[in-house]
C-alpha cells in the first residue's frame, strides 16, 4: 500500500518534471500544473519548503517567463530545478524512511491547524542537528495540541499552564483520564500516556535548550531528542484523532 507521504512524494516529483519539461521546450498540460501546483502550495507539510519558484508562477506561462531569460541552456535549467525542488524532496524521502514520522506526519497534516504542523516540523528537523533544540520543540508541540483542542472546546486555561496542567485538562476533556474508566486495561494505557507526557516535560526542563546550564550540565544525544520527539509526535496523533473522531460523533461517551 502507498503511505501518504510516498503519494505527496509522487506528486512533488511530477511537478517538477512538468516544469523541467516545459523549461526545455517539452509539452505539459496547463490545467493538469495549476491544480497539482494549488494542491501542493496549500498542504501545510511542504508549504514552506516548496521552491519560491512554485509559490510564485501561478501558471506554466509565468514560469516560462521566469526561466527563460535566467538561464540560457537547457542544462543549467535542469540543474537548477534539481536544486531547488532539492529541500522538499529530501525531506519527504526522509519521513518515508521513519515509519513513526510517517505515521504522525500523516495525521498531523490533515488538521486545519497550521500553528500544530509548524511545531511538529521543528521537533523533525531538529533531531539530529540540535538535540537540545528537538526537546524543546517536542514539548511545545505537545502544549500546541492541547491549547489547540482547549481553545476548540472553549475551556479556559492559564498561558502559564505547565505541559502536565494543559495535558490533564486536554485528557479530561476528550474522556482520556484513567479515573473516567472502570476497565483496568484503559486505566493502565491512559495512565502510561499521562506519565509519557509528564516525563517529557522533566526532560525538557532537564536536557532542552529552553534554560541556563552550567559547565556540568548534563547534553542530550540525538538519539534522546528522538525519543522524545517520537512520543510527542505519537501523543500528539492521538489527542488530535481522539478530538477529530468526536467532533464527527465516530465515539460513543466511554470510548478511547
Amino acid at each position: 500500500m502507498v503511505s501518504a507521504t510516498e503519494q505527496l512524494l509522487e506528486k512533488v516529483e511530477t511537478l517538477r518534471n512538468m516544469l523541467s519539461s516545459r523549461a526545455t521546450g517539452g509539452a505539459s498540460d496547463e490545467s493538469q500544473f495549476r491544480s497539482l501546483r494549488n494542491e501542493l502550495v496549500k498542504n501545510p507539510l511542504i508549504k514552506d519548503k516548496l521552491p519560491r519558484l512554485v509559490r510564485t508562477c501561478r501558471s506554466l506561462e509565468d514560469f516560462w517567463g521566469f526561466i527563460k531569460p535566467k538561464f540560457a541552456h537547457y542544462s543549467e535549467r535542469r540543474d537548477y530545478l534539481r536544486e531547488e525542488f532539492a529541500t522538499v524532496l529530501d525531506f519527504l524521502e526522509q519521513l518515508n524512511t521513519a515509519p513513526s514520522d510517517e505515521a504522525s506526519s500523516a495525521v498531523l497534516a490533515t488538521v486545519d491547524a497550521p500553528h500544530v504542523v509548524t511545531a511538529w516540523h521543528k521537533a523533525l528537523e531538529r533531531r539530529e542537528a540540535d538535540p537540545e533544540g528537538a526537546i524543546t520543540a517536542a514539548r511545545t508541540l505537545l502544549e500546541t495540541v492541547c491549547k489547540h483542542i482547549l481553545d476548540d472546546i472553549g475551556a479556559s486555561y492559564d498561558d502559564k499552564s505547565d505541559l502536565p496542567d494543559l495535558y490533564r485538562r486536554t485528557a479530561r476533556a476528550l474522556n482520556l483520564a484513567p479515573d473516567q474508566h472502570t476497565q483496568s486495561v484503559f486505566k493502565q494505557i491512559l495512565g502510561g500516556c499521562t506519565a509519557v507526557v509528564e516525563g517529557l516535560g522533566a526532560l525538557r526542563n532537564r536536557l532542552s535548550d529552553a534554560h541556563g546550564r552550567g559547565k556540568k550540565a548534563v547534553r542530550p544525544l540525538s538519539r534522546h531528542a528522538g525519543l522524545a520527539v517520537n512520543l510527542a509526535g505519537t501523543m500528539a496523533s492521538f489527542l488530535m484523532e481522539t478530538w477529530e473522531a468526536r467532533n464527527a460523533g465516530k465515539f460513543g461517551k466511554r470510548d478511547t
